[in-house]
Parts: structure tokens; sequence; C-alpha cells
């Protein structure tokens, strides 16, 4: 039990503390129903309820929201032209965004699905040093999509590489750089 000044009183039972904050002209508020024994408080309800919204409101507004930020690609676009999005891209991986990658399929091109895989292994090896993938290519309707997150790979490129063609990395071990003996 808390007094209004925010002085512990003590544990007592529910009647009493009910019985002191009516003749104080106050609410009894249960502010930690969880805890051992339950934490109450003396205090005016309306203003318990201002100052928790208020902050509420502090803490949504300390959040920083992250964006998804989408490179939309097509199966025909020239690497030279993709690369100028790829700078793009690193800018908004350094700004905390996520990146999905998406190759768009139109007409007959939908029957080349390998082509589209190889753009999304083309741009996952370009950015392994500023992302990490999230979410493996797959198909979406007419459209090739993968999902990168800010943070370099590990393992870099190789390790990319290695995950979108489903194959495992072996990383050498220190012993296994040493010359024999």
């Amino acid at each position: 039990m808390i007094d209004e000044t925010g002085k512990q009183v003590g544990v007592m039972p529910a009647y009493e503390a009910l019985r002191l904050a009516q003749d104080r002209n106050l609410d009894l508020v249960e502010v930690a129903p969880n805890a051992q024994p339950p934490v109450c408080r003396i205090i005016d309800f309306g203003k318990f309820m201002y100052e928790r919204t208020k902050k509420e409101r502090e803490a949504k507004r300390a959040q920083k929201s992250i964006e998804v930020k989408e490179l939309r690609i097509r199966p025909k676009t020239n690497w030279y032209h993709t690369g100028f999005k790829l700078k793009r891209v690193r800018e908004f991986l350094k700004d905390g965004n996520k990146i999905r990658v998406r190759v768009l399929f139109r007409a007959r091109e939908i029957t080349h699905i390998a082509i589209g895989r190889e753009i999304m292994e083309k741009v996952a090896v370009e950015l392994a040093d500023a992302a990490s993938i999230e979410q493996l290519p797959q198909m979406d309707g007419k459209s090739l999509v993968m999902q990168l997150v800010p943070g370099a790979m590990k393992g870099g490129p190789e390790a990319a590489r290695a995950l979108l063609r489903g194959t495992k990395v072996v990383v050498p071990s220190p012993e296994g750089l040493a010359p024999p003996s």
C-alpha cells in the first residue's frame, strides 16, 4: 500500500485500504496486480490515467518506426542500371530501413524464374557488407520477393551465395589454417 505522497504504508487488508482512500476523498488503484502481495496506491484515478496515457504517448514518440523500402527490378534490367538502385538501397540500409527486393515478371518472362533467382543472388552478394537476408526469395504472384535487413551478412558474400543456393558454407577453423608441423 502506497499513500498519495508516495510513502509506503505497508501491507494491510483491502477493506482498510479502501476506508483509508475514502477518508481522503481519493481512489484506491491497483498499480501492480501481479506482485506478491499486489501493490495498491491511493491516488486520484483521473490523474493516474492522465499520467499513464502521457507516458504511453512519450514512449510511442521515442520508438523509431522501421520502414520497408522496395527495390523493383525486371529480368531484362541491365546490371549497370541496377547499380544505381543499389547505391540508393545502401542509403536506406544505413538509415535502418528494411529492403524488399522484388523481381517483376511480365508475360512470358514468368517461365524464366531462374533468371530472377540469379538477380536476387547478385543483389544479395553485392549488399552482403550492408545487409543480411531475412526472407529467402519466394514467389508472390508474378514476382519473386526477398527481404533484407540492415547489418552485414555473417560470412560475407560467400555465405549469401551459399544461403540462396541452398548449400552450406564451410568456414575453416584457425587450426585448419595453421601450417603442418
